[in-house]
């Protein structure tokens, strides 16, 4: 005697049901995903600032001071390229060496040549070279050669990490003096770094404001501001803290053509959620929330105005 046997299958309704369980899970799990990336992506850009910090202390500790700046710029690619050494090289380029980019800063005679004669005109070479370090993980606007028409639309490699000028800024709608009563906050910051203060030598003794209540190094993006760019050019490796921490006046690339409102730009920004990252000037890291008062911010970024922080520090 022969049985059939009848195969069991899903109803039309079953199936249905186990998609949208599905698809529910992902919904649930998708967020927790994408904060456990932003996490990693966090830490790593904290590590990066944390090399960078270290690399400055060993430059110090090398060559009795903090590394400079240009001592001036032309904003003339013809003239700029041709004068080397301290005249023209950025703080970043001086510390190549202790960031395991020995080789690049040999190869170019890097800071002691010209940077004409490190520009090789290829990507990946000289001024050119993409530094992992300088790169924050969660930034995905890298510039391109045509966005700094004042250098001649000169291909530099990029830097998501600026030095901070201070807090006395003279321009756009956040004007500030200061302690020092100066408002020149690009060639004469109060800060650590200012693009033109190689006619300065600072040491981690001139920080009287201390080394663990002092901003060194932040992050920036390259939308919001023309001037977060190339490594190896004293204009796009310095940034104030008179502007808030990621401060939005409107979409990136605005306003047109894109980056007329520097004023109000020229300070860090992070794609980083609720703040961003940065370096002190002892060495340590640490996340500065949107909140901070500006108050205290702008006391935070000074080297030695005397200034007292605020509890939300």
């Amino acid at each position: 005697m022969s049985f059939s046997r009848l195969r069991g299958a899903f109803t039309l309704i079953e199936l249905l049901v186990v998609i949208a369980i599905i698809a529910i899970l992902i919904g649930l799990l998708l967020p927790a995903v994408q904060k456990v990336r932003e996490a990693a992506a966090r830490m790593k850009c904290q590590n990066n600032l944390k090399q960078l910090a270290i690399a400055v202390h060993s430059y110090h500790d090398a060559n009795n001071q903090i590394p400079p700046n240009a001592k001036s710029i032309a904003f003339s690619w013809g003239t700029d390229s041709t004068y080397g050494g301290a005249t023209t090289w950025t703080w970043i380029a001086r510390i190549l060496p202790y960031i395991e980019q020995g080789n690049l800063a040999t190869l170019y005679n890097i800071p002691n040549g010209t940077l004409g004669g490190a520009y090789t005109g290829v990507a990946g070479q000289g001024i050119s070279a993409s530094i992992p370090t300088l790169q924050c993980p969660s930034s995905t606007d890298q510039p391109t050669a045509s966005d700094w028409p004042n250098v001649g639309g000169i291909l530099m490699g990029s830097t998501n990490y600026r030095g901070v000028s201070g807090s006395n800024w003279q321009w756009g709608s956040f004007q500030n003096a200061g302690p020092s009563g100066n408002t020149n906050g690009l060639d004469a910051g109060d800060g650590i770094f200012y693009r033109s203060d190689g006619n300065r030598k600072l040491t981690l003794l001139g920080i009287t404001d201390g080394t663990s209540n002092t901003l060194m190094i932040g992050e920036d993006t390259h939308s919001y501001d023309q001037h977060c760019g190339g490594w190896a050019y004293p204009n796009y490796v310095a940034a104030t803290c008179a502007i808030p921490l990621n401060y939005n006046d409107g979409p990136p690339g605005s306003p047109s053509p894109g980056y007329g409102d520097w004023p109000n730009r020229y300070s860090f920004h992070s794609q980083h959620t609720s703040g961003g990252n940065f370096a002190l000037a002892d060495g340590s890291t640490r996340f500065v929330s949107n909140s901070i008062s500006m108050t205290t911010y702008r006391a935070a970024s000074t080297c030695a105005g005397s200034d007292i922080l605020g509890s939300d520090w």
